[in-house]
């Protein structure tokens, strides 16, 4: 198992300016990663943002890609939502350079998507705040700014979603609303596409409920391994 930390989150680089940061450089990050590592497919898996770099992956790089498991992905796709998602974001932004990240990430620590897990192992959730809090201001700050208030919607995803042949793991909490309809339509458009929604579960499943998250995971990569995957049936598929 390879893992990284993303550009923005120490102790890999933290660029100085926004234009450094975004969903294209940081699906590309992953390819680069396993260039220099000599891998030449991997299986690929990614949570929330990683999700959505995961989720892009598969789209840009599919011939490197074994399967793909995303997890929590979809944040600030609902277009009802997505003028409220900008304004957050840039606020959120300015706390981070203002305040510092232990100040600025205290009302985002009790998210509607992130009290299930202090309500469920309140030692976890410690751990959780004190990661968190040892972020870099500066990076957390332009990967807002260059990441996720300028990544593409899910929903504007779905001709290429349709045409994605990578054998694909959907992961959604039950209770994080606003990564579940997003994953639901990621299924229904991509032939490739599987989803599991975890109940009574938040934002990040695999921290939430890791022996849920391990056991699903494992049946998936066993599937793909074996040769046992398959894609969804034609005739299951909805039309738009």
């Amino acid at each position: 198992c390879i893992a990284y930390n993303a550009r923005g989150y120490p102790p890999s680089d933290a660029p100085a300016s926004p234009s450094q940061y975004s969903q294209a450089i940081a699906t590309d990050d992953i390819a680069n990663v396993m260039r220099d590592l000599g891998v030449r497919k991997a299986h690929i898996v990614g949570c929330s943002m990683g999700g959505y770099a995961t989720l892009h992956f598969g789209l840009r790089y599919a011939h490197m890609a074994r399967s793909l498991t995303v997890i929590g992905a979809g944040y600030g796709s609902d277009p009802d939502k997505r003028a409220q998602f900008l304004r957050d974001t840039e606020v959120m932004a300015r706390r981070f350079e203002e305040l510092g990240t232990p100040e600025a990430i205290r009302v985002y620590q009790i998210g509607p998507a992130r009290v299930q897990l202090q309500n469920k192992d309140p030692r976890a959730f410690r751990e959780f705040c004190e990661e968190f809090a040892a972020h870099s201001a500066l990076g957390s700050a332009n990967t807002l700014r260059g990441v996720q208030a300028k990544r593409p919607t899910i929903y504007s995803l779905a001709r290429g979603l349709a045409r994605m042949k990578v054998p694909t793991h959907i992961i959604s909490g039950d209770e994080d609303n606003n990564c579940l309809e997003p994953g639901i339509f990621i299924k229904r458009v991509c032939p490739a596409a599987r989803l599991s929604v975890v109940p009574g579960t938040g934002h990040a499943v695999n921290v939430e409920e890791p022996d849920t998250f391990n056991r699903l995971t494992d049946e998936f990569l066993a599937l793909v391994d074996s040769g046992r995957w398959r894609p969804r049936d034609p005739r299951a598929l909805s039309r738009f």
